[in-house]
């Protein structure tokens, strides 16, 4: 018989889910920033077995993308990591047309302010700025990555969406949601949609993180598809109904700012596809 030296379609699927796998423990260990995250943590964010984190671990760290330290044993981003994100930076042109709203935005308001931008069935907090209010919300941080619904600004493009994108997004990231967010659950998130449209805004109330609020307005590139958020993180004792309709001028005003841009010079190249 003869052989060929294609791979089989089981290894070519056996090969992809590792990948997915690599990166789903590689984002997992991103989270833990400088605490690091446990093996414990780690198989239980991903929901994978012990013997398989062990295994694509020890990968990351073979190729300099993870590595563990000896007393804690916790594990964290490898030197790797921060060489593919200085190359990858010159690229990313949209972080630079955002950094002066968000900075505007911190200043304006106090509070913690974001841009996160739409990847897929996610949202990549791509910017925070601090602002002067001396409680602060760490909920999310620049790097974090949550599924599209998940926090303010994540609340805010889930809601842009139409209904079966929308629906199309839960049904993806449903499981991911119910395993490490319990305070979500499916009819929450039909009310938040709702809300957030009629709106025209998202408020988070506390759902990530008792206490600690967000509100956010989406973005659309030219072609009208959603592709980020502004936001702002505030205690939840700041969150009046007069602050909450201050904060969504202040957001509207940024996000219009961003789209009118966008319209004139067009979406940068890294953010056509």
């Amino acid at each position: 018989m003869e052989q060929s030296g294609a791979a089989s379609p089981v290894g070519r699927i056996s090969g992809t889910q590792a990948i997915h796998r690599a990166f789903k423990v590689l984002r997992c260990i991103a989270g833990g920033r400088r605490e690091g995250r446990s093996l414990s943590a780690i198989c239980a964010q991903t929901g994978l077995t012990k013997s398989t984190v062990h295994r694509l671990i020890a990968a990351l760290i073979n190729e300099g993308l993870a590595q563990q330290d000896t007393q804690t044993r916790r594990y964290f981003l490898g030197a790797e990591c921060y060489a593919l994100g200085l190359v990858a930076s010159d690229r990313y042109g949209l972080h630079n047309m955002v950094a002066e709203p968000v900075r505007r935005l911190a200043a304006e308001t106090g509070d913690a302010a974001f841009f996160s931008i739409r990847q897929g069935w996610h949202a990549l907090c791509l910017m925070r700025e601090e602002g002067s209010y001396p409680l602060k919300s760490h909920v999310l941080q620049a790097g974090d990555r949550h599924p599209l619904g998940v926090g303010g600004g994540s609340q805010a493009m889930l809601a842009a969406l139409d209904d079966d994108e929308a629906q199309a997004c839960l049904d993806q990231n449903m499981d991911d949601i119910t395993r490490n967010y319990p305070h979500y659950s499916r009819a929450i998130f039909h009310d938040l949609i709702r809300a957030g449209r009629e709106k025209g805004y998202s408020v988070n109330p506390g759902m990530v993180l008792k206490g600690s609020w967000g509100i956010g307005v989406a973005a659309r590139g030219p072609d009208g598809r959603v592709i980020g958020a502004f936001s702002v993180a505030t205690v939840e004792s700041r969150m009046s109904a007069e602050r909450e309709q201050a904060l969504f001028h202040l957001l509207r005003k940024e996000t219009d700012e961003l789209e009118k841009t966008l319209r004139r010079g067009g979406l940068p190249q890294d953010f056509a596809a």
